[in-house]
This record gives C-alpha cells, structure tokens and sequence, in this order.
C-alpha cells in the first residue's frame, strides 16, 4: 500500500491520513466516583468558604458565591480538570486590606478588574512564567499569609475583634488574654480538638469515620455543643439575598486601586498554577496512574480563574483561586472528570437557597478556629526542609517576615530581590587558589569566570611573579568576555616579560591559550571549557605520544582511545568522588531499578539526561529500532525477550517504557525496503517493525498525532506507530500480562524530538487497544508539594 504521494507543487512526499469512521455523537454522563467525590469536596468546601469570609471581614454569603462560582465556571472553563477552585485563605489578607481601605462594594469591582487582567495574561500566553518565581518565594508568601491569619483569628478564638494588621493583633494580645471569653474559647478548643482528632482515630471504625470530613465534623459537633448548651456565643447570620451587595464602580485613589488589582492578580494567579501542577502530581501518583484524565493546560486555567474571578466579583463574591485542600480531597476521592468539581459548585448553591437556617447556627468561633488551624498548616515543616535543603532558607525567611509585616506584594518584592542576590552570590563564589609546585606556579580557578569575579581574578593573577611558569587551570563550564579578557591581556604581558603561561581544561590537560594572537585559537576555538556544551570532551585531548603522526598542518590528530582515556579520567576526577557511595551502595545491595527503559540505540539518546534518572533507576535497554520482537519470533536471539523476563520477574520493576525518537535511522530503512533487497543481519531484524508499518497502513487505527497536530512526515508517522505498536507487543509476553492483570505493572510510550530535544508521552490506557495514540508534550514545571491547606 502506498504510504505518501508526491505533493506536485514541491515534489515532496506528503502524508495522507486514512479515512476514519465517524465519531459518535457522546451522551452527557457522570461517572459514580466524580458524583461520590463532588460531595466529599462540598461537606469540605461549606465550612471553610464560611470562614473565609468571616476571616476577610466580608459578607458571610460572599464565601458561599465564590466556591459556587469556582465549582461552575473554574470547573468548566479551567485547564486543570480536577483542580478545585473558590475562597483560599492565601487571598484572606489581601482582601481583608481591601475591603477596610475601600469597602465591599469597590473590592468586588477590583476582583472584577483582576479577574480582566487574567483574561488578558491567559491571551498572552504567559502561564509558565508564573512558574518561574523560586518555590521559596511562593512557600514564603503562602506562611506569611498563614501566620497573619493565624494571628487574626486567635483573637475570635479569645472571644474578641481582630485588629487591622498583625503587628497590632500581637500587640493586643496581652489585653485579649486578660479578658478572655470562656464559651467562645470552649467552641473554639471542641473545634480544634476535632480537625486535629479526626483523622488519627484507629482501627476499621476509625478507617470507615475518616471518610467524613474532619472540617465538617468539627464545625458540626462544636455547633451541636453550642446549641444543646445554650452558649451565648456569636453566630453565622446570613442576610437575606435580595439585600445581598453588588460591586459599585471603584471608588479610591487610583494607583491604590491598581496595586490591588495588581496583588490579586498575582496573588491567585500563582497560587492556582502551581497547585494545578501539584494535581498533575497528585493524579499520576494514584494507582490507575491518572488514566484519562489530561495534564493542565496552564493558560487555559488562567483564564478559566479569569472568568471565575469576574463572575464572582460580579455576583458579590469574594476572589477565586485554585484551593490546595479541595483538590487534594477531590484526587484522593477518586474523581475522574470535571464533572466533580461543577457538582460541587450545584450542591454550594442549594446548600446557599436551602440551607439557611441550618448554617446561622454555626458559632463564629467555630469557623475562627478552623480558619486558625488551616493558617497554621500553611506554614509547612516540610517546605521549611525542603528550602532549606536547597540553600534558600533566607529567600523563605525575608519573604515570610515581608509578608508578615509589610503586605503581600511588598514581601513578594522583597523575595525576588533576595532570591536574585543569593544566585549572584553563588554565581560569583568562584575559587581562586595559588600554589607553588614543582617551580611552577599553579592558579587554580574553580566556578563560574563572570565580571563579577574579574577583581579577584586580576589580583591573583597580577600577585604572580614575574617571569615565572604559570599553570592556569580552570575548573568551569562559564567564561563572560571580561574574565576572558583579563586573562588574555594578562597572558600577552606575562609572555612578554619572559614567562610562560599554560592554560588547563578541568581535567588537567592543555587547552588552548586565552589568546587572540595563539595560533591554536581560531583551530580549536570550539574547545574551551567555556563555550557552549556540544562535545563535552571536546579540549581536553590528552598529549599525543611522541611517536604520533601529524597531518599537513602540523598538529597530531585526535584519536578515539584517546577521547576515550580522556573521558575516563575526567570521571574519575570529578564525577567519582560523587557517586561513590552511592555505587558502593548499590554493589552492596544489589539493582533495584523502578523501570524498564526500552529505547533505540541512536547515539543522540541519552536516557539518563532525557529521565533525570541516576545509577540504579532505569533497567535499560536498546536495540536499533527499538522493537519488541513477538513471543517465537526472535530466530535464535533471545535478547530483548531475556530482558523483559529478567526485568519483570526478577527485578520486579513497577513500568515499561518503550522510547522511540525523531530521524530514526531504522523506521527510514523500513520505510525505504523493498521486498527484493538483499537479505543481511539488519533486514533480518527490521522485519520485528513490520506490524508497524502494517498498522500505520491499517484504515483500523486512526494516526498517531503529537501535540495536536499530525506528525511532519511519513518517518514521524511511523516513530510514533512503532512506539503503539511495541506496546501491544508486549502484552503478549506472558510474564507482562500477568503483571498486568495483577495491576502491579504499567506500560508507557515515549517519543522524544531530537531536534527540539522535547519529550512527549502517550496517552491512554493500560487495557488492550484503548490508547488513545495522542502524545502529550511533557512541559517543564516547578514541584510543588502538595499543602495541606489551601
């Protein structure tokens, strides 16, 4: 069968897609685990929506409108299917400020205005940015708002008001402890005891109870109390909703209007990207591994936020963000669509008409104390860890502190300009050692040669002596123009006053001269160790026997042993003494790799930089074309099959990954074969691909596509069918069936744009001819740990 046509206009080959049946018109259907999660999430949602409000100062209905809007329209119109979006306690602070400076009805009219501005973001396609900001920075500003609410809340606790910032409520709360309030502290302490108790009780009784949520538990049990006892304690009063308030045109100096708007903006913006990146997390770690439900396409969650915020501001509703706390219960609960999360919002609104009586008999300081409790979570120990793991302690500490006591958007600033100070700092901390050895003098230089280490550097270089033989070593991978010339000024006049000057690569081996006028310079120019990194052993060639032959320039040939060597020792000289221990480990303990990687033998494949994967991760394997000969069908050579049994059944590894690539050398031969080529070791083994091309041939199977679009050639067609297709040839080994029937293994397709070096994966399922033959593109995202508080 003819597999591309000549296009006339290029006389180019082009792709024809075969015809596909069409598509059934699909019936609206909620699925049982989104309708038992939707409720899981609005018995979570109720409470806190409350005392967020109470938290802000605003109209108490105003929480019930923005988790109502966050469920409908976030839900709809977002990008990140699961994430669930309403009030957050991150905006507490900020819309409490808001609505004491300008009142209710113009902090609507700005939620309004911000939600704008996120249409506008999202237009632009700027999501990822937002991911750019340091996690110190974020977790910095989430713990600041924490401590503030915290701060606030614990004067409602005491029975007493809250003051307008948190340098004030720390200073009024010796008054408060003097006149404590002792049934608001009662409810209070109920409440606290039941988020805290709740989730720790033991047994199956305890197991089948934690099903309930601890926030609705305690929030009911402290109302009950309050109720039977008969405590004279403040109350929720929801207001009649034909008085509820509407925004007004903004009314206020404009720049203070615009910083508002400004620090919403930001504020939500950042907060729901990276929780959307966090559910990714969350539903690829679930056992069904996040089957069917797509990745967030950020710019369409920022807008999705966008229209919430609008509606809510609208409505009369506080702003809206992504909530870490919602969409952690809606994950865990098993949801598989956004179906969920829209439910959610359903059951806010009839809970808002219905519910009214039932909800003014929720104490105040009941919701005080939950909204106390979640602002404490947000300060996180094991985001503290975590930053300072990486060295960013100060970054999260001037943040936190910023926030705390300046504002928001103020701590923010003061993050970043931290957070820039800390990487030029370690980008100058550059080493800059002499010694005397052998009556030569040896400067070592180890880190990054920028400006901001050239003082250093001409010092040291000026303290040599005069006339001496000097060794220059530099240990880097980065040389700006100005350390490039101080060092290539100073090696002009250092040999004009008689000395000699070497220059050495990281692994101790001459390199060209830092020179203009060295004759090596222009020759070898692409073998510094501070130029761009496409050879990495490029420059560092070993001296050449002395016996070697030189070619018509005079200058001796690289040989392959002597890459080789070189490359060796330079392992040895740098990576060694890092992996030691861990080899060392792993010799004493054995290979416990997590999965078997699948892939071609194409030199331009480098599996463990395209996996971020260390020794002992991936059980790899390569083969030109990477195929999955068929049970039987091997002639003799067992080797792939050994490996998918030794890896399945010994190993005990949890994922296959099968990886094809762009340009493959094999899937062109296939294409380019005819049935009369002479037989040899490679057609013999290219015949393993022949479902693949019968497959892509088959008007059965739709295309693959990649990122939306249909692939670029017929090569890229058949890249992307070859890797389905060894997939369904490992469903036949009968080791891999059986793990997959126990629900203990997992199979992946992988292609990877050599290149555009992008990495994309295949959607679908693990069940026999259900993938979806989509490759997603894998996007670069920040981790984010999943808080345990919005």
């Amino acid at each position: 069968m003819t597999l591309c046509t000549p296009d006339r206009t290029t006389n180019r080959p082009r792709v024809q897609r075969p015809h596909s049946p069409p598509e059934r018109p699909r019936r609206f259907r909620i699925a049982g685990a989104d309708l038992s999660a939707s409720v899981a999430v609005f018995l979570i949602a109720l409470p806190l929506s409350l005392g967020i409000a109470l938290a802000t100062g605003a109209p108490l209905q105003s929480g019930l409108v923005a988790a109502a809007v966050g469920g409908l329209v976030a839900g709809r119109f977002g990008g990140s299917p699961l994430q669930v979006s309403g009030p957050a306690a991150g905006l507490t602070v900020v819309t409490a400020e808001l609505i004491q400076l300008y009142g209710w009805r113009t902090t609507c009219a700005i939620t309004v205005l911000a939600g704008l501005a996120q249409l506008g973001l999202s237009a632009l396609r700027v999501a990822r940015s937002a991911l750019a900001v340091s996690p110190a920075i974020v977790h910095g500003m989430l713990a600041g708002i924490g401590v503030t609410i915290a701060l606030a809340q614990l004067h409602i606790v005491l029975g007493g008001t809250p003051q307008s910032s948190a340098v004030d409520n720390v200073m009024g709360l010796p008054s408060q402890l003097a006149r404590i309030d002792p049934a608001a502290l009662g409810i209070s302490a109920l409440t606290v005891v039941g988020l805290l108790g709740w989730p720790r009780l033991p047994g199956r009784a305890g197991q089948l109870a934690r099903k309930v949520p601890a926030a609705l538990v305690a929030v009911t049990g402290a109302t009950a109390v309050a109720a039977v006892a008969g405590l004279a304690v403040p109350r929720v009063d929801l207001p009649s909703w034909s008085s509820h308030a509407l925004p007004g045109l903004p009314e206020g100096p404009v720049l203070g209007i615009a910083a508002g708007v400004l620090t919403i903006t930001l504020v939500t913006s950042v907060q729901s990207l990276l929780s959307a990146v966090a559910v990714d997390k969350l539903v690829a770690a679930r056992a069904d591994g996040g089957r069917g439900v797509p990745r967030s396409r950020l710019d369409r969650e920022l807008a999705g936020q966008g229209a919430a915020n609008l509606v809510s501001g609208a409505l009369g509703g506080l702003p809206v963000a992504g909530v870490a706390v919602r969409s952690v219960a809606n994950v865990s609960a098993g949801a598989v669509s956004r179906a969920s999360t829209m439910l959610h919002g359903l059951w806010i609104v009839l809970a808002a008409l219905l519910l009214v009586p039932v909800l003014d008999l929720i104490p105040l300081p009941a919701l005080a104390a939950l909204v106390m409790v979640v602002g404490i979570q947000m300060v996180s120990i094991t985001r503290i860890r975590t930053v300072t793991r990486h060295r960013e302690v100060v970054v999260y500490a001037v943040t936190l502190t910023g926030v705390v006591l300046i504002g928001i958007l103020e701590g923010v600033a003061l993050g970043i300009a931290v957070a820039i100070a800390v990487a030029l700092h370690r980008l100058t901390r550059t080493r800059i050692t002499r010694e005397e050895r052998d009556g030569r003098q040896l400067l070592h230089v180890r880190g990054q040669l920028t400006f901001l280490a050239v003082p250093r550097l001409s010092r040291a270089l000026h303290q040599l002596p005069h006339g001496s033989d000097v060794v220059v070593e530099l240990d880097g991978s980065f040389m700006d123009h100005a350390a490039y010339e101080t060092l290539s000024d100073w090696t002009a006049g250092h040999l004009a006053n008689g000395g000699t000057v070497e220059t050495t690569g990281p692994s101790g081996v001459r390199i060209a001269e830092p020179t203009p006028t060295a004759p090596s310079a222009a020759a070898h120019g692409c073998c510094r160790p501070w130029t761009p990194w496409h050879n990495h052993q490029c420059g560092e060639q070993p001296a050449s026997p002395p016996d070697a032959e030189t070619d018509e320039t005079g200058e001796t040939p690289p040989t392959t042993g002597l890459k080789l060597a070189s490359g060796i020792g330079k392992f040895q000289r740098n990576t060694a003494p890092l992996v030691r221990d861990e080899l060392a480990r792993l010799a004493r303990e054995g290979q416990r790799p997590s999965q078997l990687f699948l892939t071609c033998a194409d030199s331009r494949l480098v599996t463990s930089m395209i996996t971020s994967s260390g020794p002992g991760d991936l059980f790899t394997v390569r083969n030109v074309g990477n195929l999955v000969p068929l049970p039987g069908e091997e002639s003799g050579d067992d080797s792939v099959a050994a490996a998918i049994e030794y890896a399945v059944e010994v190993l005990r590894v949890e994922s296959i990954t099968v990886c094809g690539h762009s340009g493959c050398g094999a899937m062109q031969a296939l294409l380019n074969g005819r049935p009369d080529d002479p037989p040899s070791p490679l057609r013999r083994w290219l015949r393993h691909g022949t479902p693949s091309l019968e497959r892509m041939a088959s008007r059965r199977h739709a295309w693959a596509r990649i990122s939306g679009r249909l692939p670029a050639d017929a090569v890229e067609q058949l890249c992307l069918t070859n890797v389905v297709q060894q997939l369904e040839h490992l469903r036949a080994y009968e080791s891999v069936a059986r793990r997959l029937a126990e629900g203990t293994l997992t199979l992946h397709g992988m292609y990877f744009h050599v290149g555009e070096a992008q990495a994309y994966l295949l959607s679908g399922t693990d069940e026999v001819h259900s993938y979806d033959d989509v490759f997603t593109q894998v996007m670069p995202t920040e981790p984010l740990e999943t808080a345990r508080a919005s």
